[in-house]
């Protein structure tokens, strides 16, 4: 039982792992998106980055048929809370940033390289 539920941990941390494409649109005829990079590891801390700023204080977790990670970034001003969860092939999350008093929801998709980000 033990060994069923590491390998399925192992399968959970390689699929939600990667570099991934987050769509950040306010509108479709502007596309806006940013790169978020996670790395699951194995003590279920979570590390990476998103929107070109290092994770901190990060979690993950599989239960309820599910792989789901939350984070916390910073801008340097204020703070921003994110939770992601793997649904088939996509990542599905929201970001809340407390000093912009917003909270937003967004998808990603996997990508082989980061992007960079458009000016």
């Amino acid at each position: 039982m033990i060994a069923l539920v590491f390998a399925l941990a192992l399968t959970a941390e390689s699929t939600l792992a990667g570099v991934w494409t987050v769509d950040l649109s306010a509108r479709p005829d502007e596309p806006y998106t940013r790169p978020m990079t996670l790395t699951l590891n194995p003590d279920g801390t979570v590390t990476g980055s998103f929107y070109e700023s290092d994770i901190e204080a990060g979690r993950w977790k599989t239960a309820r048929g599910r792989t789901c990670a939350s984070f916390r970034t910073t801008d340097g001003v204020g703070f921003y809370h994110t939770s992601v969860c793997l649904i088939g092939d996509q990542a599905v999350g929201q970001t809340w940033a407390e000093q912009r008093n917003f909270l937003f929801n967004w998808d990603a998709m996997r990508t082989t390289t980061p992007e960079i980000p458009s000016p």
